[in-house]
């Protein structure tokens, strides 16, 4: 992929429309609940079947958090009683267990990711014994090329808790800043001192983690382009491995959290488009390099490396430097990928639990993709992580003509072409720099079940 990236405003308000993030294909909204714990089980037996079984990664979903950030929109559960935690983890660990036998013991795991949530409100004791744990039932790597990273919350983690994390094997962690300024904490709710911050980054990065990110969000209430610029710049001083600019999507009928947020308070479409547009200018002016989506990276992250030798990856977790692994999620919500399916646990934590508790595998609802998903998912991941797409690797793996078979995408590509998108030929096409940032709307093109559903998408904006 390019790493050049365009702003042309408008282009952006030309495209500007909902869409997936394309972590997955088909997306969670295709998901029924036809697949069950069953026909999971027919998927972990032929992946460990397979001449050579790929490697692990393994998703945690620990949804607890001690305080509500009115933005948020993941799946997670607000309390300060710790009793809860622990009676989760005691059933997150029967999970564990009853995943760990359906695995050869051999597969090493590759990936390993603690979301949330807030995986920090659990203590470092409770911790140390879910790492304990999750190397029992899973071969968990020591050294050597691994990614193995935790969500972290600054207000809940000091350098000694850095510390013990980075003994338990972590050596990446993300962490949430959103926005520095005061006023717009606490329109969110989340509060935030910077200097503990910037300390921890600086700590984290002189205790030797391979990769530091930061998380923030534009368009959140009472953002100005002054204020962020303030935050952004702030960031950019401690140098992180890899930041996500996320744009704020206020959908309160679906979030009860955003309910709390005064809508007048958030940002015009015009500001928001400044705000990104700043935001793009000094980072790449700072030295960083735009990956996709939302996330950008320091020349030497593993990301950016990836990026320029076309061995970029995206799942569940974004992008990622591996090649594909099976995916096992762990944990309510939680969504796993073996092979050809996609499995998903139950999003609400009693249904979770009383499955568990039963001694059965607590899957909700999943997918099994045929020959027509199979391809469409690898043409949409070349999209999304090397902007790019060459027809004939098509025809050759699936029989094919290319053209023929999606002649009415390739009647919407030349319109995306005309208008500065991609540059399409008789071979294929590749994004433009100005059209990176669209990249969802090209892979949407691509996307067999947008074109049969209504407009009342659940899905954000693209910018």
């Amino acid at each position: 992929m390019k790493q050049e990236v365009l702003f042309n405003p408008q282009l952006i308000e030309r495209y500007d429309t909902t869409g997936p993030r394309y972590t997955s294909y088909p997306t969670a909204v295709q998901f029924h609940e036809g697949f069950d714990a069953i026909a999971y089980r027919r998927f972990t037996d032929a992946s460990n079947a397979e001449l050579i079984p790929r490697p692990l990664s393994l998703y945690v979903h620990l949804p607890f958090c001690q305080s509500l950030c009115y933005y948020c929109g993941c799946t997670k559960k607000i309390t300060r009683n710790p009793e809860h935690g622990q009676a989760y983890l005691k059933q997150l660990f029967t999970e564990i267990e009853m995943q760990g036998q359906l695995f050869d013991p051999d597969r090493a795991v590759l990936q390993l990711h603690l979301g949330g949530g807030t995986p920090t409100f659990f203590d470092d004791s409770q911790l140390e014994a879910l790492m304990a744990e999750l190397g029992r039932r899973f071969s968990l790597l020591k050294t050597g090329a691994r990614e193995y990273a935790i969500e972290i919350d600054p207000r809940t983690v000091d350098a000694g808790r850095l510390r013990h994390l980075q003994s338990l094997g972590f050596n990446r962690i993300s962490m949430g800043v959103q926005d520095f300024d005061p006023k717009v904490q606490k329109a969110v709710n989340r509060i935030q001192d910077e200097q503990e911050t910037l300390e921890l980054i600086a700590g984290a990065q002189e205790m030797g983690f391979e990769s530091v990110s930061v998380d923030l969000i534009y368009g959140l209430p009472l953002q100005t382009p002054n204020t962020f610029r303030k935050t952004i710049e702030t960031v950019i001083s401690a140098r992180p491995s890899r930041l996500a600019i996320y744009n704020y999507a206020h959908l309160p009928q679906m979030f009860r959290a955003q309910r709390m947020i005064n809508a007048n308070h958030i940002p015009k479409p015009a500001t928001k488009l400044a705000l990104l547009e700043l935001t793009i200018g000094l980072l790449i002016e700072a030295g960083y390099v735009y990956i996709g989506m939302d996330h950008f990276a320091l020349p030497d992250d593993e990301l950016a490396i990836a990026q320029k030798e076309d061995r970029l990856q995206r799942n569940f977790q974004g992008y990622s430097t591996f090649s594909e692994c099976d995916l096992v999620g762990l944990g309510m919500s939680s969504i796993g990928k073996i092979g050809d399916c996609y499995a998903q646990n139950y999003k609400e934590i009693p249904a979770w639990q009383s499955a568990v508790d039963a001694g059965d595998l607590p899957i909700w609802r999943g997918l099994v993709l045929n020959t027509e998903d199979r391809l469409r998912r690898m043409i949409i991941e070349s999209i999304m992580c090397r902007g790019e797409l060459k027809f004939a690797e098509y025809e050759c793996c699936f029989g094919l003509e290319f053209t023929e078979h999606f002649a009415p995408e390739m009647e919407v590509l030349k319109r995306q072409a005309e208008d500065g998108l991609l540059e399409l030929d008789d071979d294929g096409f590749t994004v433009t720099p100005a059209g990176r940032l669209l990249l969802r709307n090209v892979a949407m093109v691509f996307d067999e079940y947008l074109a049969r559903a209504a407009d009342n998408r659940p899905f954000s904006h693209v910018i």
